[in-house]
């Protein structure tokens, strides 16, 4: 049995790690006023924080069409998939999940298709993925991969800190004198994701006690921690972020760059920590 995983662009994998495990990623789409870009294909991370800075206005996301699901489940098969594994987005974030749905029950039972809510996004998303895609790389059933997914979520943990609220002013979300006034006394919200919504996490006064605390946060865990990610949304701090991650966790750090689809809500300069506990 050959089983394929397949995600959407949210899961800001990094593209060799997705290339190496056979992991297809079906892209959403940002539209920027009326030009509309296709995220990680017409549309570089570098490129979207380009434009955002110079938008008075968010972007706004899209997700996948039906059709673009059918067309990456057919290429599967095509290509010797017995069956496909779909981890989405969040259902309470996205659409996303909807489409791949659709897209399932128009190709069965021609092809067995069975679509897994991460509950999650970016990286937590993408650790998910990952663990789906290895253990189908050795030959596991499609049951087997469903229930390490099922397993999988319940353990991810996503904690960011942001480091501006103008993506939250443009979205409407806070008004522009809460804003101000947050800036000027550099406070940075802290974020997590729980149970597949974006919650507040608490506030910091300044940035560098915001990425303390996340380092704190990564202290205090009382089981240990299988794999970990760090995002950022080009962070010129990101490395030392990243040294200071080493003190507490000394395997493989995964690091994912936060593209259109977070990036949108989070904003440039966001830096967080993702992480699957032991089960």
């Amino acid at each position: 049995m050959t089983v394929r995983i397949v995600t959407d662009s949210s899961c800001d994998l990094p593209q060799g790690m997705a290339d190496a495990l056979g992991i297809r990623i079906v892209p959403l789409s940002i539209r920027f006023g009326d030009t509309e870009y296709i995220d990680r294909t017409t549309i570089t991370a570098s490129e979207f924080w380009a434009k955002c800075a110079a938008s008075p206005t968010l972007p706004e996301t899209a997700a996948p069409s039906p059709g673009q699901f059918e067309e990456t489940f057919r290429s599967l098969a095509a290509d010797g998939a017995t069956a496909i594994v779909v981890v989405s987005l969040s259902s309470s974030l996205s659409a996303t999940m909807q489409s791949a749905e659709l897209a399932a029950r128009s190709v069965s039972p021609a092809i067995d298709v069975r679509v897994v809510d991460s509950r999650n996004a970016s990286m937590g998303l993408g650790l998910i993925v990952l663990e789906c895609a290895e253990l189908a790389k050795t030959g596991a059933s499609v049951d087997a991969v469903l229930a390490h997914a099922q397993s999988v979520i319940p353990r991810i943990r996503v904690f960011a800190a942001l480091d501006t609220l103008d993506n939250l002013k443009k979205g409407g979300r806070i008004g522009g004198a809460k804003a101000m006034l947050a800036t000027v006394m550099s406070i940075k919200p802290l974020i997590s994701v729980t149970d597949g919504l974006v919650e507040e996490a608490g506030k910091q006064r300044t940035r560098s006690k915001a990425l303390a605390h996340l380092i704190e946060i990564l202290r205090s865990q009382e089981v240990p921690i299988e794999r970990l990610s760090v995002l950022n949304a080009q962070c010129s701090d990101v490395d030392a972020f990243i040294t200071m991650v080493k003190d507490v966790y000394n395997k493989e750090i995964i690091v994912g760059d936060i593209g259109a689809v977070i990036g949108t809500h989070a904003g440039q300069g966001t830096i967080g920590i993702v992480f699957l506990l032991s089960a």
